[in-house]
């Protein structure tokens, strides 16, 4: 039995900076990984044309500067593979290698009252203990199994998009099918395409996808940027997503229909594409016909991009889909790719899926023959990490009865019952809706103030109140309730996931406004939070 002062699951960006924090600290810590590597999605998720949609220069660590200004990102975009150079660079630099032990999986946690410390006890049954236990699995890090009868019988190659080989796979003259149009899909169709000798995209509702407009760094633009870098994080840290996105202050009735058109090319064209189309206009998110003008322009886009009228109309999004409602893609040549003659698409929605057969995949109107499936149907976004493990609290409470009628939190870092536990960037925290490294250092430089606090007062135990739970779920839904996000059924709101309450999980009111009140909170005496 190894004894600690804090356990980290997971050694993604969230737990690699907890170790970085709690070691600075002169905390006994050590991170569990169930992975043979560190960098959590960036590890698992090696699908072909896998990129991040939040430009790297701030999707990356702000406590260095010295990091900042040695580490060269080549693209506007990191590709999964440059992102996962950048944290074992991280790793290596700051000499964290030594405290995480990989290959080690958590299938039990329970908390001790009497001793006021975490047991945990991994697959190969080894035991720890120790008196924080932080949660940093991320919240898309559990993938939705595929479960098509009749998988099993089928003779070709199928992989699932947050699993893929570490050797990649060749789709040179295949024949492949490909399952789902996320974000995941949309960044495999371009590059599927250009190797295989006929693409099928099955898509069961399409959504939104925006033009990236990657480029290469040049020397002289990094340089540029990084001498701007202080400036950068600041204006991010002061923005809804954690990111500077150049948002429009003006509401769409305070322009002309002119100015308006003229300001939806601009972000599809002229300013870069990717999320800045989420800013178009100040009440784009809240406003019902706002976000209609938003969704009918990116209705048209398609439609122009797209040379046959049928594959157009599939991959448009229906009417009731607030543009935004479903998180947006970020693609490059997407869209493009349906023109060429060997890509088509199946609307699964009008044609369901029936099952996978010896050659291929039947639908209720015809067999689609292949040599490949691939399967990019998602997660079960923030919740499926926690609930996979025998999680107890007080009583022998486990996570799974916690959230049987959805996820609740105090301030998305404290879950009721369970004392001396954290979750970074959880839900009911900003989380999936900003910029997550930016959330994450916020959250893990609170829980070590925190800790400094608890140490100086003598407290051993720390826990939110019921009370305080009750108010932040509530405050949660009624900033939820202010938007258009619960109009679409979304991984948001859990609807991608067979008998998953239906609840809109982050906190939707921005960074800043969160900040602010996690501050207030730490102020007020750590206000909803019980310690002894």
């Amino acid at each position: 039995m190894k004894e600690l002062d804090m356990l980290v699951v997971g050694a993604g960006f969230a737990g690699i900076y907890q170790l970085y924090k709690a070691r600075e600290a002169g905390l006994r810590v050590k991170v569990l990984e169930m992975g043979d590597g560190v960098g959590g999605t960036w590890f698992w998720n090696r699908y072909p044309g896998a990129r991040c949609d939040v430009e790297s220069l701030d999707y990356s660590y702000s406590f260095s500067r010295e990091l900042e200004e040695e580490w060269e990102w080549s693209e506007r975009y990191a590709t999964q593979a440059e992102i996962l150079r950048y944290i074992n660079h991280v790793v290596d630099r700051f000499s964290l290698r030594p405290d995480i032990e990989l290959n080690t999986k958590v299938v039990k946690a329970h908390f001790d009252e009497k001793a006021n410390v975490w047991e945990v006890q991994t697959e190969a049954g080894e035991v720890y203990r120790a008196r924080y236990l932080v949660m940093a699995t991320g919240g898309l890090s559990v993938p939705q199994r595929p479960s098509l009868e009749g998988l099993d019988s089928f003779k070709g190659r199928w992989h699932h998009s947050a699993r893929w080989p570490n050797e990649g796979v060749d789709f040179s003259g295949r024949k492949v099918v490909l399952i789902g149009t996320g974000s995941s899909g949309v960044q495999m169709v371009p590059v599927i395409a250009e190797q295989a000798s006929h693409l099928t995209v099955l898509q069961r509702t399409a959504n939104f996808s925006v033009p990236a407009h990657n480029v290469p760094f040049t020397p002289q633009a990094l340089k540029a940027a990084k001498a701007r870098y202080p400036e950068r994080r600041a204006m991010g840290r002061e923005a809804i997503t954690g990111q500077f996105l150049n948002a429009n202050t003006k509401t769409a009735a305070e322009m002309t229909e002119q100015e308006q058109m003229a300001e939806l090319e601009y972000r599809w064209r002229g300013a870069g594409g990717g999320f800045r189309m989420l800013r178009t206009f100040a009440d784009q998110m809240s406003n019902p016909e706002t976000n209609r003008l938003v969704a009918e322009f990116a209705r048209k886009k398609i439609h122009e991009i797209v040379k046959d009228p049928r594959k157009a109309s599939i991959l448009t999004p229906k009417d009731d889909l607030p543009f935004g409602g479903k998180r947006l893609s970020v693609d490059s040549n997407y869209y493009e790719t349906f023109n060429k003659p060997h890509v088509d698409i199946v609307d699964v929605g009008a044609e369901p899926l029936v099952c996978a057969t010896e050659t291929g995949i039947r639908t209720t109107k015809q067999d689609i023959d292949c040599d490949d499936i691939v399967f990019a149907t998602g997660f079960d976004a923030l919740t499926g990490a926690l609930k996979a493990i025998d999680l107890r609290g007080e009583g022998g409470l486990t996570i799974k009865e916690k959230w049987e009628q959805g996820p609740v939190s105090y301030l998305g870092l404290f879950i009721s019952g369970f004392p001396n536990l954290f979750v970074v960037a959880g839900p009911g925290s900003p989380s999936v809706l900003s910029n997550m490294v930016h959330s994450i250092e916020t959250h893990v430089d609170w829980i070590m103030r925190l800790l400094k606090h608890a140490q100086q007062h003598g407290v051993q135990r720390i826990g939110a109140t019921q009370e305080a739970e009750d108010a932040w779920v509530q405050r949660c839904a009624d900033e939820a309730a202010k938007t258009l996000y619960p109009k679409a059924k979304s991984w948001y709101m859990g609807d991608n996931i067979d008998g998953k309450p239906r609840l809109f999980m982050p906190f939707v009111a921005g960074v800043p406004l969160y900040r602010r009140i996690i501050e207030e909170v730490a102020s007020n005496n750590y206000q909803g939070l019980q310690m002894s």
